[in-house]
C-alpha cells in the first residue's frame, strides 16, 4: 500500500479530520497534505508506528453498532 493511501485509511480509522490528526499525532499539518496529496512520503517506520499506537490506545472511531449499545 501506498503512502498515500495508508495515511488517509489511518486518519479516517480515527475518524479525526486532517487537522485533529495532526494536533493529535503533533505532525505539522502541511506535512500530512503532502503525505495525503503524494507529493512526498512518509517513512515506512512512521506508518508502522502510526498503526501500532492507533490500535494499541484504541484511537478508532465507534461503529454505529457500538453507539447503539451504549445508548441502550
Amino acid at each position: 500500500m501506498d503512502c498515500k493511501t495508508k495515511i488517509k485509511e489511518l486518519r479516517e480509522l480515527t475518524g479525526m479530520n486532517r487537522k485533529e490528526f495532526c494536533e493529535y499525532f503533533q505532525i505539522p499539518y502541511r506535512t500530512v497534505t503532502e503525505w495525503e496529496l503524494d507529493n512526498r512520503h512518509a517513512p515506512e517506520y512512521v506508518l508502522r508506528l502510526l498503526e501500532y499506537y492507533i490500535h494499541m490506545e484504541n484511537i478508532t472511531k465507534k461503529s454505529k453498532e457500538e453507539i447503539e449499545k451504549e445508548d441502550i
